[in-house]
């Protein structure tokens, strides 16, 4: 499937995002406030993927590795994807619910890896944080800027005992829990929790996608 200006632009932006909600440090994090963990990460992330050629390339299997190697619980995935499951993860067991977190990562990362050969070079400006002293949730809202005109990219966070977590992006107007939540409950109106599980899992299997997203034969 081609994709068109917008949509390309919401994939590179997404990817940023995921990028960077997948990678944040153990060290630091509990002691920063949310958008100045947010942009350093930016420039740790682009300072990663600018060496690594491999990264750059949209290789699934690196970025995968990427991720892999970079993730903390400094995100709640659990939150991100029980979200985009909606009503029904109450029902889902603990085993579906782990299939599910997983892949959904997996679903994300592939989705997202050809548009991260775009990431080089942007560079990203954080916009000043409308939150009050006692908030536990934020909207950290940022911009990337390069070519074209600048993309909206906003962080919807929570605060924890182990400092600030990313649950939720929003990419031009969009937030991706939501886009997902729509998709997710359609497969299970129609095939229950398993079968959403299974489509998941035979689209990572089948979907890796190249960089001007479409699927490799």
């Amino acid at each position: 499937m081609l994709l068109n200006r917008r949509n390309w632009t919401r994939l590179v932006a997404t990817a940023w995002g995921l990028t960077l909600t997948m990678a944040l440090p153990l060290a630091s994090a509990a002691e920063e406030a949310p958008d100045e963990m947010i942009r350093r990460l930016s420039m740790d992330v682009l300072s990663t993927i600018k060496g690594d050629k491999d990264v750059q390339k949209g290789d699934v299997r690196k970025v995968i590795s990427f991720v892999d190697s970079m993730i903390m619980p400094k995100v709640n995935f659990s939150r991100m994807t029980a979200s985009a499951v909606g009503r029904s993860w109450r029902q889902a067991t603990p085993e579906q619910q782990a299939r599910l977190q997983d892949e959904f990562k997996n679903l994300l990362v592939r989705t997202y890896a050809g548009a991260l050969s775009q990431l080089q070079d942007q560079t990203i400006s954080v916009k000043p944080l409308r939150a009050q002293a006692g908030d536990t949730e934020v909207i950290v809202r940022t911009e990337i800027l390069g070519r074209g005109e600048p993309i909206q990219l906003d962080y919807r966070m929570e605060k924890t005992p182990g400092g600030w977590k990313i649950y939720d992006l929003n990419v031009l107007g969009v937030w991706l829990v939501e886009t997902y939540r729509t998709q997710f409950a359609r497969e299970i109106s129609a095939r229950g929790i398993d079968g959403l599980i299974a489509t998941l899992a035979l689209r990572n299997k089948n979907g890796v996608m190249t960089s001007a997203g479409q699927k490799k034969s």
